[in-house]
């Protein structure tokens, strides 16, 4: 990234949690439906029904999906059951369409912030639900201060039930040792540049290092046969992978978002290579656009582009 952008992508991940400023955009009759149309590159809706037609709309087309109803930090016990229940339900639907999808969540939407033998007991029903219909669960990675916990629910629930998948950041110094541990068990290995800003000591800037580590760490699992998501947007890394012969292996598959570079992920397809559209919906879309601007800052020129031409129905401009 150039100095500005970089500048750009810490501004905009130092405002991503604010939830004074969330808040206000969430309350507000006026911005809420213009940012929602920008989100909507990204976001497949806010309800199950616009994630269900979007993943099964893909399929058609060729890609592997993965599905996230979108939140994470639920601060209470009740909101954490709803959202296990909102995931029950999404699995099942998934399940009655035939579609053997990836179902992703974040641990502390589901029971992290409550205890972790109530993320633990909520991630094992849904691991049991989607084992009946033959889905695959993808726990993402959060902060770095929650990475050992998560870690810890991950293996516990992945013994018993290796549909479990678990998503690592490249960026985290840590995450050389995490990985060599992780190949112990069967899940699926997501790996991602990592995208939440962290201290200094304890990660690595986007960076060529970054960029060598992370071949480095998809070419360990690919060797040790170990299913593998390869998730990200970076093209100079995914050609060179491909070039590698890293990528056309059965235990491949190479992952990223929906409204992202869309060229690239058909390429990928009709080249044969196992492409994964990772796809979410939900209210809580907010803290989910703000970092898919962060860390790739071109993605603001199609946001804003979105909401300048959105039309209403009589044909007038949304702004004027």
């Amino acid at each position: 990234m150039l100095n500005e952008e970089i500048r750009f992508s810490k501004a905009l991940k130092s405002i991503a949690r604010d939830q004074e400023l969330k808040s206000y955009l969430q309350h507000s009759k006026e911005l809420y439906p213009i940012f929602m149309k920008g989100a909507k590159r990204f976001v497949a809706g806010e309800t199950r029904e616009e994630g269900m037609d979007r993943v099964i709309s893909l399929s058609n087309e060729g890609y592997e999906v993965s599905l996230e109803y979108l939140g994470e930090n639920t601060s209470t016990e009740e909101e954490c059951i709803l959202a296990n229940n909102e995931f029950l339900k999404l699995i099942k639907d998934l399940g009655a369409v035939e579609l053997r999808a990836t179902v992703s969540f974040d641990l502390s939407h589901i029971g992290m912030m409550i205890s972790d033998e109530l993320a633990l007991n909520h991630l094992k029903e849904l691991a049991k639900e989607a084992q009946q219909h033959g889905i695959q669960l993808m726990i993402s990675m959060e902060e770095s201060q929650k990475t050992e916990r998560i870690l810890s629910i991950y293996k516990k629930a992945s013994t018993e039930y290796p549909n479990v998948g678990i998503t690592l950041q490249v960026h985290l110094k840590r995450s050389d040792r995490d990985l060599e541990d992780l190949l112990k068990y069967p899940g699926r290995i997501r790996l991602v540049k990592g995208a939440y800003q962290e201290p200094k000591d304890l990660y690595i800037p986007r960076s060529s290092e970054l960029d060598k580590r992370y071949i480095e760490f998809v070419t360990k699992c690919v060797h040790q046969q170990h299913p593998l998501s390869v998730a990200t947007h970076d093209e100079t890394i995914v050609m060179k992978l491909k070039e590698n012969g890293l990528l056309d292996r059965p235990t491949v598959e190479v992952e990223m978002l929906d409204g992202v570079r869309p060229d690239l992920k058909a390429f990928l397809k009709d080249s044969h290579i196992q492409t994964k559209v990772y796809v979410t919906y939900g209210s809580e879309w907010y803290l989910y656009l703000v970092h898919r601007i962060a860390e790739h800052p071109a993605n603001i020129y199609p946001f804003i582009s979105d909401i300048i031409e959105w039309k209403h129905g009589d044909g007038s401009p949304a702004l004027t």
